[in-house]
């Protein structure tokens, strides 16, 4: 027992892969204006956290770009992508570099000056209210000060490395 835990089994970490990647998750991307731009990333751990007050989860890898960035107090967006947004996602996803990600889709500064995707399922203005670190990833803990929604619902979900 190393810290309190069962010792992992050797296999155990690509086990959680793969029952992961069966996980049908929507896509979202997640972004904030850094001092050369804006800045974004693709994800799919993003869930919502309270209504009251409105909050959302986003978990974010430490290594990113993005995530230096992140701390308490500061802005981000988060855009809740529609079915037909795959080129968006896979830019953000790592597929482009982070100074060409905002030339796919179309763009625009929201009412706070953050990145929205126009025509997205949803955008969120949030602020951070909170960050918790665990393994490689940041729990960050967003408070939602304005949303606008799409009139049709349509959203883009990612599962076993394809779109569903």
């Amino acid at each position: 027992m190393a810290d309190g835990y069962p010792l992992i089994p050797e296999e155990l970490p690509q086990q959680f892969r793969a029952a992961m990647r069966r996980l049908a998750a929507s896509v979202a991307i997640v972004a904030a204006r850094g001092e050369a731009g804006p800045i974004g990333m693709a994800a799919t751990s993003v869930t919502s956290l309270t209504a009251d007050p409105p909050a959302v989860l986003v978990c974010v890898n430490r290594a990113t770009a993005l995530h230096g960035l992140l701390v308490p107090t500061a802005p981000l967006s988060v855009n809740l992508l529609s079915r037909d947004q795959q080129d968006v996602s896979a830019a953000f996803g790592g597929g482009v570099s982070q100074n060409e990600r905002f030339r796919i889709g179309e763009w625009r500064d929201g009412p706070d000056g953050l990145p929205e995707l126009a025509r997205a399922q949803a955008n969120l203005g949030c602020v951070i209210d909170a960050m918790l670190a665990y393994g490689t990833h940041s729990i960050v803990i967003a408070r939602v000060l304005r949303a606008t929604v799409s009139d049709g619902i349509a959203p883009l979900i990612y599962q076993d490395g394809t779109y569903l």
